[in-house]
Order: C-alpha cells, then sequence, then structure tokens
C-alpha cells in the first residue's frame, strides 16, 4: 500500500498518543515509546504529559527511586529514561554500535577501562567525578575521554535524585546490574525492530537504524515475514508489524507542547514526519537545539521556554486559526499547572 504523507504523520502521532491522550501510568508509556531522551531533565516530564490523562510526575520520580525506571546512556549514546526491564535488553544489543562510536577515543583498550572502572565501583556508586579521576589516575589517559567512554560503553544508571521532578544533584553512577538487581539478557535485532514499528512505524531500516544507532538492519528486516511492506509517496519500501493500525490521514491533531527533544521527531532518519526543513532550521538555530517544541496540526510549528515558572511562546512559525489559538491556551494552562506541582 502507498501511503501519503498525511498518514504516515497522523499514523505516528496515532502511535505516540499525541492524537489522544492514555490512561496508562509512565512506566507503560516509557515501555511503549522504547525510552525518551533524557539529558535534559524537563523534557522526559513534557514528553509524558502531552501523552498521558491526568499525569503525575511524581510517578516517575518514584519509579526513578524504587529502581523501576532508570537513567543510562542507550539509544545513539545518548541519556535516555526506560523502563529497568527494558534497560536490562536493549543495552547488550546496543553495546557493538556504542564501543565503535567510541572504538579511538584513548589510546588505553576499551577492556582495561571496564576493569578498571568496576574496580572504582566496587564498594558502590560513585560520583562521576571521582570515577573520571580515578580512571585517569590508575590509567594515564585524560580523565573527560576516560569518563565519556566508560559512560558510553558501560551501562552506568544515573541514580536519584538526579533526574526526579524537582529533585537536584550531582551525578552518581552504579553499575545497571546491581542497581536493579536484574542480570543483562539482551533482546534480539528482530524484537528490538518489532518494539520500534509498534510505536514509529511504518518505518524503513535507516529510520531504525537512526533511532538505535545500530546499522546494518535492511538485511534483517527483509529476512522478517512477518513484517508488512508499505510504501511512502517516493516509492520507498516501509516495513511495518502486522497489527499496525493506519490512521485515515483526516483525525485531528490537537496542539501539543513538548520538549527541545523528543523521539517523535528524532527517530526517523528524515526526520519529516512531523517537521519541515524550515522548522528544522529555526529548532536548532546556530548551536542546536534552542527552545522546546510547539506542534500544531501535527506539525512542528513553534518554540516555547520556561519563563519564571510558565510557559512563554517565543515563536510561531505561522498564523493559527481561532480554533488553534484556543488550543494552544489550553495546551499552555495544562503545561502551567505541571510545571507549579
Amino acid at each position: 500500500m502507498r501511503l501519503s504523507a498525511r498518514r504516515l504523520n497522523r499514523t505516528l502521532l496515532a502511535r505516540q498518543h499525541l492524537l489522544q491522550r492514555t490512561p496508562h501510568d509512565p512506566a507503560a508509556v516509557v515501555h511503549h515509546l522504547g525510552g525518551l531522551q533524557a539529558q535534559e531533565t524537563l523534557p522526559p516530564y513534557l514528553s509524558l504529559a502531552a501523552r498521558i490523562e491526568d499525569f503525575d510526575p511524581y510517578a516517575v520520580t518514584a519509579g526513578l527511586e524504587d529502581a523501576s525506571l532508570v537513567r543510562l546512556g542507550t539509544l545513539r549514546g545518548t541519556l535516555h529514561l526506560h523502563t529497568a526491564d527494558d534497560a536490562l535488553v536493549l543495552r547488550p544489543w546496543l553495546q557493538p554500535s556504542l564501543e565503535r562510536q567510541l572504538a579511538r577515543r584513548v589510546g588505553v583498550p576499551m577492556t582495561e577501562v571496564w576493569a578498571a572502572a568496576e574496580e572504582v565501583l566496587a564498594d558502590g556508586p560513585v560520583e562521576q567525578r571521582d570515577l573520571t579521576e580515578q580512571l585517569a589516575a590508575r590509567l594515564g589517559a585524560p580523565a573527560a575521554d576516560l569518563g565519556v567512554v566508560a559512560r558510553t560503553t558501560m551501562p552506568l544508571v544515573q541514580l536519584p535524585p538526579r533526574g526526579t521532578w524537582r529533585g537536584s544533584g550531582g551525578i552518581v553512577l552504579e553499575h545497571l546490574e546491581r542497581w536493579t538487581g536484574h542480570p543483562l539478557e539482551g533482546v534480539s535485532a528482530e524484537e528490538a525492530v518489532r518494539r520500534y514499528l509498534r510505536a514509529f512505524g511504518p518505518a524503513t531500516a535507516a529510520d531504525v537504524s537512526v533511532w538505535s544507532g545500530v546499522t546494518g538492519l535492511r538485511p534483517v528486516m527483509t529476512r522478517m515475514d512477518d513484517l508488512v511492506r508499505h510504501e511512502d509517496e517516493l516509492g520507498a519500501t516501509l516495513f511495518d508489524v502486522p497489527d499496525g493500525v493506519l490512521a485515515e490521514g483526516d483525525e485531528h491533531a490537537p496542539v501539543r507542547l513538548l520538549g527541545t527533544y523528543d523521539e517523535l521527531w528524532l527517530a526517523h532518519a528524515q526526520r519529516d514526519r512531523v517537521t519541515t526543513t524550515g522548522s528544522r532550521g529555526n529548532w536548532q538555530g546556530a548551536n542546536g537545539a534552542v527552545a522546546h517544541t510547539v506542534f500544531v496540526d501535527g506539525w512542528l510549528n513553534g518554540l516555547w521556554r520556561v519563563v519564571d515558572g510558565r510557559v512563554s511562546v517565543v515563536q510561531l512559525f505561522r498564523d493559527l486559526t481561532p480554533p488553534e489559538r484556543d488550543e494552544l491556551e489550553e495546551e499552555t494552562a495544562r503545561v502551567d499547572a505541571l510545571l507549579a506541582r
């Protein structure tokens, strides 16, 4: 089936719970999405508030404190919020790609970095600064580089209160297995692909690679007889799970306020399901992402910031219709209420 850009847009929004909020709890939504980018504290909370009815940010804090939710480097080598169960299976699958990213970062074999880091962590959680300083003292390489290698190529969790709602504190690290009390298990490439497609499909193999950082997935997906095939307007093959529901394309997409980073537009190769070249340029500015994002009619159409604890829309990329302005006011009030908690 050939799918229009609008059907793909609405299908993605539906699978992301952005056409209609879900009553599911934060852990269930984090699991469905395969994780949320979390190098900044606020965006994951905004992502969940946009998707969940009556979202309680303190439920995420509780999950981080009881280790059912964790924050660690995973997809694309970037800090993400995951359920503990997902982190334990995704992290081994991602390991080869994470190692390739940093193969030449330091002139020390990675096995020596890992062994030294395990020695430092043997007595329990350690502050990130202490870890890097001790690695430098043991291995004689630059502390900053050794820290990046250890944090990226080892499953090291950032412990609460870091990342909690209204929490603060330095970065304290612990091994994922010790923090959760469960072993790393691994997941097959096929199951990782299915997980991705349920939340982001239909999609190309390149899309899955951009989301995960894992390359060479087209042969894997081509061999998966259970996947269905579609085409986009340019004729590119799109893979999907057999029970993946496709939107009609005429569904209403309400205004949503999302964070600086959201997997909604970071998880496809061209990022054109919900953004245009112009809107991406406005978002990125000269030095990377500059503000949180306003989505109108399913597309990135504005930017906002938190000013004095409230939403401040700093730019809209087009004039809004009166109903869209009403929706923006309603959504702004929702996020203001979240920020006041």
